[in-house]
Formats: C-alpha cells, structure tokens, sequence
C-alpha cells in the first residue's frame, strides 16, 4: 500500500508541486511557441507525454546496462527515436497541425524537461516509479499548454477549439495570438499560480495553527478535569 501510495504522489507531484512550466519555467520555446490555438497546445501536450512516457520507460528498464560514459547520447537517441515516430504519426493523421506546428515537433527532442527527467529519475528509479513520474509531469506540461493555448484563441480569436463563442460583434484581441500575447499570457498564469500556491499555504498554515491550539485546549481541559 505505500508503495502504490509514493507511486500515486509521484504522478500527482508533477501536475501541481513541480509543475514542469509553472514551477520550474521548463519548455518555454514550444510553451510560447505553439499555443496560439487549444488544438495546437493539445496535440504538442499529447506529443511530449508520449515521447517522455515511452522514453522513461526504456530508459528505467535498460538502465542497469547504460554505461554513465555515454548515458546522455543514448538518452537524446531514445527520446529522438520517439520523437520520429510522433512526427510521421501526426503528419500522417493531422497534416494540417503537422504544417502548423512545424519545426516544433521534432525539437522535442531538445526539449529539457524531457531528457532532465531520464537523467534525474528515470535512470535512478524502478520502473513503475518513472513511468509514474513521468505520466506527471508530462501531463502537468500539458495542462500548462491547454491553459495558455485556450486563453489566448478565446481572446484573440474569439473561440475555443474552432469554435466561436462570442459571434460576428466580437472584436478579436489580435495580440493574443502573437508572441507578445504568449509572453503576457503566460506572465499572468504565472502570477495566478504563484499568487494560488501562496494562499494555499498560508492557509494551511493557519488550519495546522487551529489543530494545535484545539490540541492544548483538550489538554489543558483533560487536566482541569482531572485535578476536579
């Protein structure tokens, strides 16, 4: 049971405590680069949770036989190897995100998250643990993803999916689909989460106060009562 409880909080860490972009600022090239749309940021999510996945599942499995002197080369020709795959899968099935996203699919393969992964956990733990770890963050990058892309089509085009929302009166915020709307975009997600992270703490903090207070009141009463 603990161990399936640590592998559930190695999955769960990954979508909020260390997310991927809103904790540790990793991937902000496809971060910035992609998400002008939902659709775009979905497919680049899928993309990288596959790649990082996979990757963390062969890297964890062989791990034993990867010699340290040339572990990251290996590292880079796994994840490139399904970095391939994933691009010849969506120009085959999606040709016209293919043609958006471009470039960016295979930069996956440089992607930092991904290959710091292998090498911080993936290479040093079982496994059910890497795969864990990795279901994680890559879906935490996704979220980040799905949050940016939805926020800057619904205000710069007007829709969500490509579908419109708010009809033909609706001036578009045509910024929002341009870097500098990535950049802005993704700043105030940032602050939101910063500023969420906060409060939850310091309500935690006053919640852990009140147990202990409660705790000595029952003390100090238990005691009254029993020198009654």
């Amino acid at each position: 049971m603990a161990t399936d409880v640590s592998a559930y909080e190695e999955m769960i860490k990954g979508l909020w405590r260390d997310n991927p972009v809103f904790v540790q600022v990793l991937g902000m090239c496809p971060m910035l680069a992609v998400t002008n749309s939902a659709i775009n940021a979905v497919v680049m999510g899928l993309a990288t949770f596959f790649v990082l996945v996979t990757s963390s599942f062969l890297v964890s499995s062989f791990k034993q036989w990867i010699p340290k002197q040339v572990r990251i080369s290996l590292y880079v020709i796994i994840i490139a190897t399904f970095v391939t795959v994933v691009d010849y899968s969506i120009l085959a099935m999606l040709p016209a995100i293919h043609k958006e996203l471009g470039a960016f699919i295979p930069l996956i393969v440089a992607n930092c998250m991904i290959l710091g992964r292998q090498e911080a956990f993936a290479s040093k733990h079982n496994v059910k643990y890497a795969v864990m770890d990795a279901v994680g963050m890559s879906g935490g990058f996704m979220i980040a993803l799905l949050a940016l892309g939805s926020v800057r089509e619904i205000l710069g085009v007007g829709a969500l999916f490509g579908v419109d929302l708010f009809g033909a009166n609706f001036e578009p915020w045509v910024i929002m689909i341009l870097p500098p709307g990535g950049f802005l975009t993704l700043g105030l997600l940032l602050l939101f989460f910063n500023w969420f992270t906060e409060r939850r703490r310091q309500f935690l903090i006053k919640v852990a106060d009140a147990d202990r207070m409660l705790a000595v009141e029952k003390v100090s009463t238990e005691g009254v009562k029993d020198n009654g």
